[in-house]
């Protein structure tokens, strides 16, 4: 690294994302994502050199510090390219594109991202990580560099002949399937899982191994829809795997982002905001469907985590935390055995030790100059395992561990931490706020929809633009970068889980109000799916995606919110969006059913059945706060619950269409079962109604 004395800054010093802040001093004369960059790239005649990552990403760190902190490499870049970076987070529609097309090229993507592309944004050469120096058959930096310099001035047209090529090929629709689309995709899709998973450690496919929640939230609801245990088991594997695993962070709670073992031991160390969120849906959904309490407590620890690490002190919650700290990846989690022993009393130590193993080896926090000796933790099997075999109540084994691993926790406090990417992005708050409101419901915790009603209230007030549309990204008081498909979508889903979880009319307006904005922006009739970026945006291609990836696609989420808004609101565009979705679904959902999941459990709830409770009293009443809880207790994934209070002016009439004409018949609580686009009889027998609701499901 230079000097501080030599550390002049370039143009990225004036952006927002912490990821180009941290390039803001390399040598190489970085540009942000911009016409300033392509106007440049051409009158100078020169290709572009575009790199993407993000503020957590441990390869991203060694790459800067490899070559883009190394002055002659900067040199050579700068002589050779307009150097273009690109924060994968901000700009998720720059990456989508050059990612794809990264896989098309080579087979494999990830971050860090390096594309090689001219000055009209047309890419020729893909890779990821780039060493500094050929090794191990990766070319390195310089060699690239000066390859591409010279291919550049001597082989332009087999240059553009490629870059032509490639963008073909990203123009090119996956086009919408023929095959009509039952119920029987549903069994396709759980015997493609079934294909892939594994059953010693629980997840999908080898290493690395990502915890892939969509899913298992998947199987879940395929084993509530058709009793077959094994998709319980697998899902129920899987989530127990993750938790007793290294990929869990023991001390201070949360997930790391994946294992890159099979068996969960060793984790990548950085952790993102919409795997708190999503893993945090499928074990809400796990303690709903098996009443075990391992599923709420992991439920609550991951949610006590977000709150106390991952909020503003507005409400909002950021993207993520590094995988580094102090140059090293995974340093501020391991510990040697002699440092645990050292704060903990000896029979701690000694329970601890019968609990909990370190994972020593290079892998797991070693790299950068680390020995062995230290490890990440993980569990030697589960409380009720562990208790019968050292011959002690897994009441008592709780009770010690949970005060040795405060202890740790205390001890971990005094460390340097990884740094935070402290951007509030939409798309993720919105799974959060989804993930929230699910636990209020699950765990009967006001806390949750609190915090999920404040953040929602953060992105309405400070993310939203005069005429109602959303944007992408906030931090230090800027609102920026317009909103994509996965902003709408993912912050719609948040609004619906809230309202059913404070039945605050506010939100599921809200959720009404973007929904017909997204259809305006993004909405291709032609295809009958939704495009990632808005009309007017500057990318080369706008793609429609429906596979998803670490987060579920925007088109999957985006039929699942219609599905449901129609249902309530009764919209007919919203009713006719959803079926034309349905009608066109793409021809790659065939081929990589596993890669789709989250269509399945939108085309699961439209295959339904599917119910509506709308539960009427003329005032406030315990009795109406008795019915609701007893509901919630019950894993009834597509059932929708409404509340309305007579003696409210709220205009819920007005935006929920089955409400209407609903009238108590007493002064305690009246409740309605809707099914199928009609309403039973009124009655106050809550319990028969969920039986009667639970006749129509096998478990």
């Amino acid at each position: 690294m230079r000097p501080e004395s030599d550390r002049r800054a370039n143009r990225l010093i004036s952006e927002k994302s912490p990821y180009l802040l941290q390039h803001a001093h390399n040598p190489v004369d970085w540009f942000p994502w911009g016409e300033e960059a392509f106007g440049r790239a051409k009158v100078e005649d020169k290709p572009i050199f575009l790199s993407i990552g993000y503020s957590a990403c441990h390869w991203c760190h060694v790459m800067e510090r490899e070559s883009f902190e190394d002055p002659e490499i900067a040199r050579l870049l700068n002589e050779t390219f307009v150097c273009v970076k690109v924060d994968r987070e901000e700009r998720p529609d720059v990456d989508d594109i050059y990612m794809t097309a990264c896989q098309m090229m080579t087979g494999g993507g990830g971050w860090p991202l390096t594309i090689m592309m001219t000055h009209d944004r047309k890419p020729f050469f893909a890779a990821t990580y780039v060493p500094k120096e050929s090794m191990y058959g990766r070319i390195g930096m310089r060699e690239l560099i000066l390859s591409v310099e010279k291919v550049w001035k001597d082989e332009r047209n087999r240059v553009n002949e490629i870059a032509d090529r490639v963008l073909e090929a990203l123009f090119e629709s996956p086009g919408t399937s023929t095959k009509e689309t039952t119920e029987d995709v549903l069994r396709s899709g759980f015997e493609r899982l079934l294909d892939i998973y594994d059953e010693e450690h629980g997840g999908f496919g080898p290493a690395p191994k990502f915890p892939t929640p969509s899913r298992l939230i998947f199987l879940l609801r395929y084993w509530k829809r058709t009793g077959d245990a094994s998709a319980l088991s697998m899902a129920e594997r899987s989530l127990q795997s993750m938790r007793r695993g290294g990929i869990w962070d023991h001390i201070g709670y949360g997930f790391h982002r994946y294992s890159v073992d099979k068996a969960w031991m060793v984790p990548h160390f950085e952790k993102m905001l919409y795997d708190q969120a999503l893993l945090s849906m499928a074990y809400a959904e796990a303690y709903l469907a098996t009443g075990k309490g391992e599923y709420a407590e992991t439920l609550k620890d991951t949610i006590s985590y977000v709150l106390r690490d991952m909020s503003t002190p507005d409400g909002a919650f950021i993207s993520a935390e590094d995988a580094d700290s102090e140059g090293i990846e995974g340093r501020f989690y391991i510990w040697s055995g002699e440092e645990t022993a050292d704060l903990l009393s000896a029979r701690e130590a000694e329970v601890f030790a019968q609990t909990f193993a370190l994972n020593c080896t290079p892998q797991s926090g070693a790299r950068g100059g680390e020995t062995g000796r230290r490890g990440n933790l993980f569990m030697r099997g589960s409380y009720d395992e562990i208790s019968r075999d050292i011959g002690i109540s897994a009441a008592e084994l709780r009770h010690i561990n949970s005060s040795s691993l405060s202890k740790l926790l205390k001890a971990r406090e005094r460390r340097i931490r990884p740094d935070k990417d402290d951007m509030v992005l939409t798309d993720w708050n919105g799974l959060m706020i989804a993930a929230l409101a699910k636990a209020a419901q699950a765990l009967n915790d006001s806390n949750n929809s609190r915090a999920a009603s404040a953040a929602a209230d953060f992105i309405i007030e400070n993310m939203t633009s005069p005429q109602g549309r959303l944007f992408h990204r906030f931090r230090e008081g800027n609102a920026s970068v317009d909103g994509f498909l996965e902003d709408y979508a993912f912050f719609v889903w948040g609004l619906v889980e809230l309202y059913e979880a404070t039945f605050e009319p506010k939100y599921l307006k809200e959720a009404r109000d973007l929904t017909k904005l997204m259809i305006e922006i993004f909405w291709d009739e032609q295809s009958a799916s939704f495009f990632s970026s808005s009309r007017g945006s500057e990318v080369l291609v706008r793609r429609k995606d429906t596979v998803d990836g670490a987060t579920p696609s925007g088109n999957s989420v985006a039929l699942f919110d219609l599905l449901v808004l129609g249902r309530l609101t009764g919209d007919s565009e919203f009713v006719r969006t959803a079926s034309l979705m349905m009608r066109n679904v793409p021809d790659i959902l065939w081929s990589h059913l596993e890669a789709h999941t989250h269509l399945l459990i939108a085309l699961d709830a439209a295959f339904g059945p599917t119910h509506e409770i709308v539960i009427v009293q003329k005032a406030k009443t315990q009795e109406a706060i008795d019915m609701i809880g007893e509901l919630r207790k019950k894993y009834l994934p597509n059932l929708l619950i409404v509340l309305k209070d007579l003696g409210s002016d709220d205009g819920l009439d007005d935006l929920i269409e089955i409400t209407r004409g609903k009238e108590a018949d007493s002064e305690g609580a009246t409740v309605y079962l809707c099914a199928g686009n009609s309403c039973k009889a009124p009655t106050k027998d809550i319990g028969r109604l969920i039986q009667m609701i639970e006749e129509r499901h096998p478990n």
